[in-house]
């Protein structure tokens, strides 16, 4: 479904990503784990349109969409839900969701939005509210669910747990699991590294541009290696 190959990527002159390898195959949630400053949002960034790369192939559905628009890269399915949610403050819940379906998804808007409120009660309890005053966890519903909106071939989740509490971040992942067995394919980019390993199928863990560990989840999150890491043991 998704394919990077080879993929260098920065900003100006300075390079972040150096040489990346990377896939998602339909069906499955993916991990890409790594802490603050390593490149996770150049390369979702890069993925999204919003920068072009400097070298190598992003192929998404047999397409290569290296360089292309953010709008032609979200007519071919690919939606970002990006990090610290980003709703629109000043229009309401049901605004903002159909703000998501403005490109991709318009013709079924009616139904995605009782989909979106099905697995989002809170959110159809919150239909007129301001999203501006909606609290933290429920900013992430909507940011996902406006992404929803647009029937996603591939949902990018941008740290979907920063900010939240334990609880939540608990909510959060059962939701990411639960749409996944619905047969939503996903790339999770966290810092979350336990409770991303034990969602995910594979996992990429990156750390200074490059992609320093790949492989199944369940063999990562047991590697002494990634345990020294990222979990202090």
């Amino acid at each position: 479904m998704l394919e990077v190959r080879g993929l260098h990527a920065g900003y100006g002159e300075v390079a972040v990503l150096r040489g990346i390898d990377l896939d998602v195959g339909k069906g499955e949630i993916v991990a890409l784990l790594g802490a603050n400053g390593v490149g996770k949002s150049t390369l979702n960034n890069n993925l999204s349109g919003i920068y072009r790369p400097f070298a190598g192939q992003i192929r998404f559905m047999g397409r290569d969409i290296a360089g292309m628009g953010t709008d032609a890269i979200v007519d071919a399915g690919l939606i970002q839900v990006p990090e610290g949610r980003r709703v629109f403050p000043n229009l309401t819940v049901q605004e903002n969701l159909e703000l998501g379906s403005y490109r991709r998804g318009r013709a079924q808007r009616s139904f995605n939005l009782e989909r979106v409120y099905t697995i989002f009660p809170r959110l159809k309890e919150r239909v007129t509210q301001l999203a501006g005053t909606l609290s933290g966890g429920e900013q992430q519903m909507l940011a996902i669910g406006r992404g929803l909106m647009a029937q996603p071939e591939l949902l990018v989740l941008d740290e979907p747990s920063l900010g939240l509490s334990p609880l939540l971040v608990e909510e959060m992942f059962s939701l990411i699991q639960s749409l996944n067995r619905d047969g939503l394919s996903i790339l999770l980019v966290e810092q979350n590294v336990v409770q991303s390993l034990a969602i995910a199928h594979r996992a990429f863990v990156l750390e200074h541009g490059v992609i320093a560990m790949s492989g199944l989840a369940a063999e990562l999150l047991n590697d002494p290696g990634l345990k020294a890491s990222y979990l202090g043991i």
